[in-house]
């Protein structure tokens, strides 16, 4: 199993009593970046998310992770997500920023993408559109294209219901002989499957806990099999978020979670991501959830929906997660907690927890990717 970090511009209620709130996360999470990079961690997702105040202020990810392929010089940079529709980004502007980022990254660019998860966000974009189930028939008509972009000499051009362009040549190509691996941000069984038969790696954002990796697994590795890869290989993997807080001790770990706010965060996900089943009994927005308190974070713990601890705790309760056949697992950073705890978390983890798990110098997709080009895996 491999590890990666997660980073959105999380501002919260910092802006409240700081002014340069924004422009300091979005430092401190280049930050995170880079210290991730030096400890050991093979991947960094950066978020698009538009209008989401507080939640994520990542609007520009593109410009943000072609800062960090210059800033940084193993870790694989990911876009979690870049969205392709096209009355949100053009289709072909994608594949120019992909096939750029895999350049300046010297071939470490990861393309996620996705179709949003809340209207509050996606439907700002399509005027006259009031349901979210429209987008999936955009992303459907639009995903098989980027290979086709990347790949031939002068693309085929393309006429849909939704966009269209005429035959062109789109520059510039990918580094190297194939292309980025392709990944999809899944939330539900059936989009699993969907997005195995494609060859797509899945970005688990939703899964909450290990258990729920049962059915991950059940539906992706089994439609994996019979793949029509859309690419130029089959990305057969699947990635997990969850928080993660490692501290010299397990009583220090749970103090710094139960003073980060992470209620606050938790209640904002709800707040803008409608199209998440909201849990029962779950408060309306803007009422938020109650403060965690030490009690409530050991009950996260227990019920292994955070990893939190010292580093041996935190090494057992990830080999739960590699043991359930996560192929990357990904701390979504721990938002509200100080800088300097987040920055301890992602040294204690490269130090004591990544060199037992993740062995191997290379890069899974980066295996596919040479593959595909004819190299050896």
């Amino acid at each position: 199993m491999e590890f990666g970090l997660f980073v959105q511009g999380y501002v919260g209620k910092r802006a409240e009593t700081d002014p340069e709130a924004e422009h300091k996360v979005l430092m401190e999470e280049i930050d995170y970046v880079v210290r991730a990079d030096r400890s050991g961690f093979k991947y960094a997702w950066a978020s698009e998310h538009h209008f989401l105040e507080e939640y994520s202020h990542l609007s520009a990810s593109d410009v943000y992770l072609g800062y960090l392929a210059h800033a940084t010089d193993r870790i694989h940079l990911g876009s979690g997500i870049f969205n392709p529709l096209a009355q949100v980004n053009h289709p072909v502007k994608v594949a120019e920023k992909v096939a750029m980022l895999d350049h300046l990254s010297r071939g470490r660019f990861e393309f996620g993408t996705g179709r949003g998860a809340g209207s509050h966000e996606i439907l700002g974009f399509l005027p006259g559109i009031t349901d979210m189930n429209h987008t999936k028939e955009i992303w459907e008509e639009t995903i098989a294209e980027f290979p086709k972009m990347w790949l031939q000499e002068e693309y085929e051009g393309f006429r849909g219901k939704h966009w269209s362009l005429p035959p062109r040549k789109v520059f510039p190509k990918p580094y190297g002989a194939s292309h980025p691996a392709m990944w999809y941000a899944a939330g539900s069984p059936p989009s699993y499957a969907m997005a195995a038969r494609k060859g797509l790696g899945v970005l688990g954002f939703s899964v909450q806990k290990v258990s729920d990796m049962e059915w991950v697994l059940e539906q992706y590795k089994t439609a994996i099999r019979d793949a029509e890869p859309i690419g130029d290989f089959v990305n057969d993997n699947v990635m997990v978020t969850t928080t993660a807080i490692c501290a010299e001790t397990h009583e220090e770990a749970v103090r710094t979670a139960a003073s980060g706010g992470l209620h606050y965060l938790q209640s904002l996900v709800f707040r803008y991501h409608d199209t998440f089943p909201r849990p029962e009994g779950f408060p309306v927005w803007p009422e938020t959830l109650p403060p965690f308190n030490e009690e409530i974070v050991e009950l996260l713990i227990a019920e292994e929906l955070m990893i939190c601890g010292d580093p041996d705790e935190v090494l057992r309760q990830c080999k739960r997660w590699e043991q359930a056949g996560a192929d990357q697992l990904v701390f979504g950073l721990p938002a509200g907690i100080p800088y300097e705890d987040t920055l301890r978390t992602i040294e204690l983890v490269g130090e004591h927890v990544i060199p037992k798990i993740d062995t191997d110098p290379v890069h899974r997709t980066t295996r596919f990717r040479r593959a595909a080009a004819g190299g050896t895996a």
